[in-house]
């Protein structure tokens, strides 16, 4: 099969197309025949070796962890999933023709592959920082980067929450902002204040990790009322970086649910072929995204 794999740590020059052995389901897993694969931050700084420290890998390694696609074989253990089903979920090296997943749900009638792909990890990260950060129904969050990935899941989450959102993002990206229930404003000179205009703010997030944690401890007036997940400085500010994976089974079925209620809604912004998996991430690492970027097998 064809796997995206890199043997060094390095920018997106060190990711290449390879020929590999095909991977098994082992107990509790099952395999898919990967028909899109999900581009996220943590890939591109697992690439760098940003993790290293606190979560080794050994070099050649596979990458990715969000994929959708076809069930083709059914580790001992599972029950409630055949060969055959479309599912999406979370697993290892993704980027590939065929992938073990650890979690999955059912894909929601009417979604297709590439928009499956786009949901697990994001929709995991904005409900495990949200529930970190403590914001409660008729408190007010404000999103730093809001129009990625994430930021599109906490906005359409915490509507349906009863929680007000102020984001901020590009100039481009306002009225996206504002479709998807938030308060918008830029980020860039003026940004505090603007934002004070809006509302005061119960507490915060940040997605973009563009220097704003002290702001936003400012905006909160608590460093436990913000929680950063782009951040790696945060810490010296007395502000958490959240970076462990909380309950994935947990996420992708509330993801399904609101899916399928029509309650959520990330759009792919744009999609790659396997082999350009470093310009996906490079453009992924670049900003601006509105939505997701997928890699479609």
């Amino acid at each position: 099969m064809k796997k995206v794999s890199f043997a060094e740590f390095g920018g997106q020059d060190v990711l290449h197309l390879t020929d590999a052995e095909e991977p098994h389901a082992g107990p509790g897993q099952i395999r898919v025949a990967v028909r899109a694969a999900g581009v996220n931050p943590v890939d591109w700084r697992i690439r760098e070796g940003q993790f290293q420290q606190a979560r080794p890998i050994e070099l050649p390694s596979g990458i990715g962890q969000d994929a959708a696609g076809v069930v083709d074989e059914v580790g001992p253990g599972v029950e409630g999933v055949e060969v055959g089903d479309h599912v999406f979920g979370r697993g290892v090296s993704a980027y590939a023709e065929f992938a073990v997943l650890s979690a999955w749900a059912r894909m929601p009638e009417g979604l297709t592959f590439e928009e499956a792909a786009g949901y697990p990890s994001v929709v995991e990260t904005a409900l495990r920082i949200m529930s970190q950060v403590g914001v409660r129904p008729g408190q007010t969050l404000l999103v730093s980067g809001a129009s990625g990935g994430v930021g599109s899941a906490v906005l359409q989450i915490a509507r349906e929450r009863g929680i007000t959102v102020i984001g901020t993002a590009g100039a481009g990206n306002q009225e996206y902002l504002r479709e998807l229930g938030a308060l918008a404003t830029t980020y860039g000179a003026g940004w505090v204040e603007r934002v004070r205009g809006l509302g005061e703010v119960d507490a915060a997030l940040d997605l973009a990790g563009s220097g704003v944690i002290r702001e936003l401890v400012e905006l909160t007036g608590d460093p436990d009322k913000v929680i950063s997940i782009a951040d790696l400085g945060a810490p010296e500010h007395g502000v958490r970086f959240s970076g462990v994976t909380g309950d994935v089974p947990q996420a992708l079925a509330e993801a399904a649910d609101l899916i399928a209620r029509q309650r959520l809604r990330i759009p792919v912004e744009k999609s790659y072929p396997l082999a350009e998996a470093g310009a996906a991430q490079a453009d992924s690492q670049a900003g601006h995204t509105r939505g997701r970027r997928v890699l479609v097998v």
